[in-house]
């Protein structure tokens, strides 16, 4: 069984439509629309605009330094690390120690 998209009312009777994978199971789910000419139009935008469609993935960024993969660096890039060099920051001041005022 192929893929499939589901289209149907909620309870507000506005048109929904989910998108079930080859298992049954729901994989994408539509936001609501007034008419079902609307949703049509919004099950064909999927249709044209996901098979290219990139992953995001967002929990690399949590994943430990180690398990990343490298980046590939472009030639401008890296011309431009190396034209860059890194400023050096002074370290900062101690503030002057006060001296207790003396009672009469």
């Amino acid at each position: 069984m192929p893929a499939k998209f589901v289209l149907s009312k909620d309870k507000a009777g506005k048109f929904r439509f989910n998108l079930l994978a080859t298992n049954g199971q729901v994989i994408a789910s539509s936001e609501s629309y007034n008419t079902k000419i609307a949703a049509a139009n919004g099950i064909n935008s999927v249709r044209k605009n996901a098979p290219g469609a990139t992953i995001d993935d967002r929990t690399a960024a949590a994943a430990p330094a180690a398990r990343k993969a490298p980046a590939k660096a472009t030639a401008t890039a890296t011309a431009t690390k190396k034209a860059t060099p890194a400023k050096k920051v002074a370290p900062a001041k101690k503030a002057p120690a006060r001296r207790a005022a003396k009672k009469a």
